[in-house]
């Protein structure tokens, strides 16, 4: 079991990727995605990883999707965050990988937030906690407590946008650039004080999305 003293700090991640290149951080976990060469291939990965997890007693989100497997990893007895069984446990999930003939996509593992703006998070947070059935998570957000739906965090502001409701879309650093110009083409109006930390961006009918790198919204501890 894994203790706050086992929480990796965002620089101590950071050393860690530089030698787990299919791998990002996102939000409190290690994330990839693995391209097999057949649905059968990819089944046979998703087996490969539960074994280790077995071997580890330490257990990934997996989502397998025809030839297609997204892992995440992340310790949730330490308060969801990164520590040394899941740097362990990607590099172990690497090597099956790269024994089953797969290769990594992480670009294409996005996480999506929901973010509400209000003057006083505390008044409405339960209301959602109890109608959607999650947790409350690392820092007053609210989460699936099975991974399959997008976090909701408030963001505490006294003067909320008439569109309380926005989607955080959270890349890494490297695929965050295309995909900021990109939507820029498409004609939004996008506004890049935070960048590269986070873009926001508006829609014609004034609807709002921001798009995140993977260091936006995170303390480092």
């Amino acid at each position: 079991m894994a203790g706050k003293d086992d929480i990796l700090t965002r620089s101590a991640i950071d050393d860690a990727l530089a030698e787990l290149p299919d791998w990002r951080y996102r939000l409190g976990g290690l994330v990839t995605v693995y391209k097999c060469p057949t649905s059968a291939a990819a089944l046979e990965l998703v087996a490969a990883v539960g074994r280790i997890a077995e071997q580890q007693n330490h257990h990934p989100d997996l989502d397998w999707r025809y030839n297609r497997v997204f892992i995440r990893y992340t310790s949730h007895d330490a308060g969801s965050e990164v520590t040394r069984r899941d740097v362990r446990a990607a590099i172990d999930a690497s090597q099956a990988a790269a024994e089953a003939g797969a290769v990594a996509e992480p670009g294409l593992y996005r996480t999506v937030e929901v973010g509400i703006d209000t003057p006083d998070p505390a008044e409405i947070s339960e209301v959602w906690r109890v109608a959607l059935g999650y947790r409350k998570g690392r820092f007053g957000d609210l989460e699936d407590p099975y991974g399959r739906g997008p976090n909701v965090w408030f963001q505490a502001t006294e003067t909320p946008n008439p569109n309380r409701i926005h989607l955080d879309v959270h890349r890494s650093q490297a695929e965050s650039g295309p995909a900021m110009e990109k939507t820029a083409a498409t004609g939004a109006l996008m506004d890049r004080d935070h960048a590269p930390k986070w873009v926001v961006v508006t829609d014609s009918q004034g609807n709002r999305l921001c798009l995140c790198t993977e260091a936006g919204h995170e303390p480092d501890l």
